[in-house]
């Protein structure tokens, strides 16, 4: 069948040539996180999916949407967008396994001044190994061209996951109690909040240290502020699967002081030890730079912490044990004590 055109919206600067030809370029990504469900290809309406419940009593769905923020622009001036996605996967999905859920599809939006084919295939091929990563399928999403709307080199990045949880496997944050463990599991940099401080403390617009080598970070800091948030979907769900854990809390935007609560009962406060978990050059080079207090370091970013789990005290060996067979860098970094539903920092 012959494809539409239109010389006349292509003169107000939408171009829908290029938007066949983005599809055509980002099927083989796509292709790739196909998995048991998935009923359909992209390019149609609706994504359809078909999930499998068996032996599942009561069945919940759970949902997440987030994006990038600000860390788009690092992509903008490195000219970088190959990972950017795989930040807008982990968002969502790393929101959805805090309610001890397994994410089943992902459709993105890609909203953009200009559709270059290439680049909006380079932004796919990170949202589809992102996907990957977290073991669910990319089942479709939208490339919206805009013109006057924003520059166009620029495009904004969002994305919407779904998951399932048996009612019963639900995480309740009212089971934590004082004593419990809480473990870390290390994140691998900035992650994607906090930007818009990091953008003002280096000054990324005005100049050029997003190209300067950082002899603490040993690689340029651009590359070091673009590294790709990490997807903990399969080492969480393999936690799951072997250990009580009673509770989780995304480090997200607000670092320390916003989420850790999120996975506790207001009668409680989680007791954090210093020196307990590595804190990454990146975060002591923001601060010294920035001449930032500890407690805006740790009420705006991760700290080298991107998510944690509740554990009670019999159980905290064996979550270690697997967390760290599955590759990621976990440590006992405090416990929980009565109190009012706050972050307590103290030194080892």
């Amino acid at each position: 069948m012959e494809k539409s055109y239109s010389d006349s919206y292509k003169a107000a600067g939408v171009d829908v040539t290029a938007g066949y030809a983005s599809v055509e370029l980002m099927k083989e990504h796509v292709a790739k996180t196909k998995i048991p469900g998935v009923l359909d290809s992209i390019g149609g309406f609706g994504g359809l999916f078909a999930p499998q419940m068996a032996g599942m009593e009561k069945p919940v769905l759970v949902s997440g949407t987030d994006g990038v923020g600000t860390k788009l622009k690092l992509a903008f001036m490195l000219e970088k967008h190959d990972t950017i996605g795989i930040d807008c996967v982990a968002m969502c999905v790393n929101d959805i396994i805090c309610t001890g859920g397994a994410p089943l599809f992902f459709l993105d939006y890609i909203a953009c001044g200009k559709n270059v084919p290439e680049k909006i295939a380079e932004i796919v091929k990170g949202v589809a190994d992102g996907c990957v990563q977290a073991g669910c399928a990319l089942v479709g999403g939208e490339t919206a061209e805009h013109p006057g709307l924003m520059p166009e080199d620029e495009y904004d990045l969002a994305g919407f996951a779904v998951g399932i949880v048996d009612e019963k496997k639900i995480l309740d944050k009212t089971s934590v109690k004082a004593g419990d463990v809480i473990i870390s599991l290390a994140s691998s940099g900035v992650h994607s909040n906090g930007f818009s401080l990091v953008r003002k403390v280096f000054d990324i617009e005005g100049g050029e240290s997003i190209h300067a080598y950082a002899d603490v970070l040993g690689k340029p800091l651009g590359e070091a502020l673009l590294t790709p948030t990490v997807i903990y979907v399969k080492p969480v769900l393999e936690l799951l699967k072997k250990v009580p854990v009673k509770s989780i809390a995304h480090i997200t935007g607000g670092g320390f002081y916003e989420n850790m609560p999120r996975a506790f009962g207001e009668n409680l406060n989680a007791v954090i030890q210093k020196g307990t978990w590595k804190v990454l050059p990146v975060f002591d080079l923001i601060q010294k730079t920035g001449n930032i207090s500890e407690h805006d370091m740790y009420n705006t970013f991760n700290m080298g912490v991107g998510m944690i789990v509740i554990v009670s005290p019999e159980n905290a060996d064996a979550a270690l044990e697997c967390l760290r067979g599955c590759g990621i860098d976990a440590n006992v970094i405090g416990h929980m004590s009565e109190g009012d539903h706050s972050v307590v920092i103290e030194e080892k």
